[in-house]
């Protein structure tokens, strides 16, 4: 925003504003008071209200000077005392140019109600009455209520620049005005003022028409014209207050209508401008504050989505899936870089870790196309689960599925490789299906999701024995028992695992 932007709302406000009250000013005097000022000004008299007047004008100026200078510089403000004085002047303006604006229509009922009758010689207090309640009652409450509305409708075009992200309800000392509240101080306006304005006409109607004698019919006349054009004045004022109230009430509540129509269709960028620090003001900080809370789910979402699948990550934050820990038979697969020290010593540690990304990410597709959850990255191991936390019919299948997959990529990813002068790498990936501990393990400050129990133990070991069984995949014979369909396992000797005193059967995936 640019500088001054503030002065020149207040200097645009009051020329206006004041030009409606000078207006009323006259039409008061000239057509319900018209007794007030009895006879023509003199010159000296005219001198003394042009003199007035522009102590008048210059007083308002060097308050607004004064008052403006944290607004001065551009938004939006600083952190800090400054910026919290600019942000709080921001909100106080439309306030200080009614104050100030009703301050000078009591110092215009001074000064030519009060001031120019003793300095002239033609004092009296009824009269001095009469004066200082139409000018600062009626004419000055007219301009004052137009200076308000007019100044808060359009410095709410600039207000938003103050505060980029919202708070104009949680800054301090600064005034509020209720919907409620400005609804009836409007009504009262229509209702208070009108009728007073009408009282005195009918009083001055009345006392001129016992004076006028036989002439009494014509005053009378005079009187309902009188009454008839303050009539058709008060509608017109009672429709101009009307419609800016409800416009100020009306505008912001359809810009945050459209906001939730964009947030329905999905545009969570959305952002609603806070232009008040009313009721309304609050409703749309908070509901700027919900956007910003689904923005972060979504984040949330998105993020989460890159460990798991989108199956079990709406399954998990819609709380579908108990995370403390649970018994549940899933299959476990494990998959080892062969020959990964000697690779690692012979080469370049930012390509080993480059390509080492690029392989997790081949073998992770794989194993989420088939509905499995990497578990954990154990340097070049990758272990995996299926079956959990959402449990999956077939998920002995899926996983022997996945490392047919992986298999495939890594032929295909090998491919590329040697086509660029660079080694392939080969893997070991052993299955094992049983019952597990699933759940959130760690300590009080960091959890994981991890998988405890001996059916993960025995798929860590057969993935070790590919090594020595020549084989890539290593099927363990529980797993094979739950297949679903038919898949091209081939059956080696039981061999003995450790930690086991049992042999284990198993089948190499063909």
């Amino acid at each position: 925003m640019k500088p001054g932007t503030a002065q020149q709302y207040l200097r645009a406000t009051a020329w206006q504003a004041n030009l409606v009250g000078a207006l009323v000013t006259y039409a008061y005097f000239r057509f319900v008071d018209y007794e007030a000022f009895g006879r023509p000004p003199s010159a000296g008299e005219i001198a003394y209200f042009v003199a007035g007047f522009g102590g008048l004008v210059a007083l308002g100026f060097g308050l607004a000077a004064l008052w403006n200078r944290p607004l001065s510089k551009p938004a939006p403000p600083p952190a800090g005392p400054a910026g919290d004085l600019a942000r709080r002047r921001a909100l106080q303006l439309p306030y200080f140019v009614a104050l100030v604006t009703w301050l000078g229509w009591v110092l215009a009922g001074g000064i030519w109600g009060i001031g120019a009758q003793m300095l002239f010689g033609t004092f009296t207090p009824a009269d001095s009455v009469r004066r200082v309640f139409g000018i600062t009652v009626v004419s000055g409450t007219a301009a004052t209520v137009l200076a308000f509305l007019i100044v808060e409708r359009q410095w709410r075009r600039e207000l938003p620049a103050y505060f980029p992200e919202g708070g104009l309800t949680a800054v301090s000392r600064a005034p509020r005005l209720p919907v409620r509240a400005r609804l009836l101080l409007v009504l009262l306006l229509v209702a208070v003022l009108p009728i007073s304005v009408l009282g005195m006409a009918s009083f001055r109607g009345a006392t001129s028409a016992l004076a006028a004698g036989p002439d009494a019919a014509d005053v009378i006349t005079r009187m309902l014209a009188v009454v008839v054009f303050l009539g058709l004045a008060t509608m017109l004022t009672s429709i101009g207050l009307a419609l800016s109230v409800s416009r100020s009430v009306a505008e912001p509540l359809g810009r945050l209508r459209a906001a939730m129509a964009e947030v329905e269709h999905g545009r969570l960028d959305t952002r609603c401008p806070v232009v008040s620090n009313d009721e309304i003001g609050a409703l749309t900080e908070g509901f700027n504050g919900m956007v910003r809370g689904l923005r972060e789910r979504e984040l949330l979402r998105e993020t989460f989505g890159k460990y798991v699948s989108e199956e079990i990550r709406d399954e998990i934050l819609a709380g579908r899936v108990a995370l403390e820990g649970q018994l549940r038979e899933a299959t476990i697969l494990f998959a080892d870089i062969r020959d990964f020290t000697p690779w690692v010593e012979a080469s370049d540690p930012r390509e080993v870790v480059r390509d080492l990304n690029a392989y997790f990410t081949e073998m992770e597709t794989a194993i989420r196309a088939h509905g499995g959850l990497v578990v954990q990255y154990i340097g070049d191991e990758i272990e995996a689960v299926f079956g959990a936390p959402v449990a999956r019919p077939g998920h002995a299948g899926q996983a022997v599925r996945a490392a047919l997959e992986m298999r495939a990529r890594l032929a295909a990813w090998n491919a590329g490789r040697q086509r660029a002068g660079r080694p392939p790498l080969r893997n070991g990936i052993g299955i094992h299906t049983g019952t597990v501990l699933a759940g959130n393990i760690g300590s009080a400050d960091r959890l994981s999701y991890a998988l405890v129990g001996d059916a993960v133990n025995l798929a860590s070991r057969l993935q070790s024995l590919t090594k020595e069984l020549a084989a890539d995949v290593l099927v363990s014979g529980t797993t094979r028992a739950r297949l679903d369909g038919e898949l091209p396992l081939v059956s080696l000797p039981a061999v003995q695992v450790k930690g086991r005193v049992a042999e284990v059967e198993v089948y190499a995936l063909g």
